[in-house]
């Protein structure tokens, strides 16, 4: 209930600071009595497009610790923890990146890296996850998430992000308008009702083929964060046995804003086509035939 509300409150909070945002700088006036003015509405596009992804990514590793009630271990004296950051410090460094911050939560079996920045990231595991796998396994996993981090996927992600919501914005709102004034002949200074309906109706269709692209963005960075493990550890098997055990496991849930910075997903069916991670089957098939 905790994790809803607040995805529901964040969200508003975003749409009321990117309204006032698009309302100060005049990009929200692209509908004019003179027609459609491309450039503000390509500005107004860009900034709700680009805008969430943004914010929603500076804000990441603060909601990640909130929602998950993640605990910051760096400085903890307990010795699996001690060996939990000594392994996070030990793959950073040989990645390139600064030291991130390393929690656990309580939960079902999964992982997570998240943060705006290469070396200021969130590196957390679940106590499901450490109870569930032997260390090498687990060594591999935080291999895994490190490599994210090193990777920069959080920002590829969000960029992508961006690109589509802008994409979405822009081109539903032209055919919009091109609907209301050329086929239904709206004569009107202002918008009619063809205008808004379509505009709805594409930015539903066109969001979920966003979705779907941006999916498959997520699982081909996957098959890297793999591969970017098992060069860490300087050998393919405990990653591969670390994906054999979580094929067997029911992934713990995770919230929005970093799941799909988790170690794994189980969606089957249409929704494999929405889904972050590809199947682990795959991910161990990848792994084998990799140099």
């Amino acid at each position: 209930m905790k994790r809803i509300l607040l995805f529901v409150v964040t969200n508003l909070a975003v749409m009321l600071v990117l309204g006032l945002a698009a309302s100060l700088l005049g990009v929200n006036r692209f509908l004019t009595a003179n027609g459609l003015n491309l450039g503000a509405l390509l500005g107004f596009a860009a900034l709700m497009g680009f805008g969430g992804a943004i914010i929603s990514l500076l804000m990441s590793k603060p909601m990640a610790k909130w929602t998950t009630g993640a605990k910051i271990i760096n400085d903890s004296t307990d010795p699996t923890h001690r060996w939990i950051v000594s392994t996070v410090q030990n793959f950073s460094q040989k990645a390139g990146i600064g030291m991130p911050e390393v929690a656990i939560y309580d939960g079902e079996p999964n992982a997570f890296a998240t943060g705006a920045f290469k070396n200021s990231a969130l590196v957390a595991v679940s106590t499901g996850l450490l109870h569930s796998m032997n260390r090498d396994e687990v060594e591999a996993v935080i291999g895994h998430e490190v490599a994210h981090v090193a990777n920069g996927d959080m920002v590829t992600m969000t960029l992508i992000q961006g690109v589509m919501n802008t994409f979405v914005v822009f081109l539903s709102r032209v055919v919009g308008y091109f609907v209301d004034k050329v086929v239904l002949r709206n004569t009107n200074d202002g918008p009619g009702i063809g205008y808004y309906v379509t505009t709805i109706v594409l930015d539903i269709v066109l969001g979920v083929l966003a979705a779907v692209i941006v999916a498959w963005f997520s699982r081909q960075r996957e098959y890297r964060a793999d591969a970017g493990a098992a060069a860490l550890m300087g050998r393919k098997q405990p990653m591969i046995n670390a994906l054999a055990r979580l094929g067997g496991l029911e992934p713990g849930e995770l919230p929005k804003s970093v799941a799909n910075m988790g170690i794994s997903s189980k969606p089957s069916g249409l929704m494999a086509l929405f889904s972050s991670h590809p199947p682990i089957e795959d991910r161990i098939r990848m792994l084998q035939q990799s140099q």
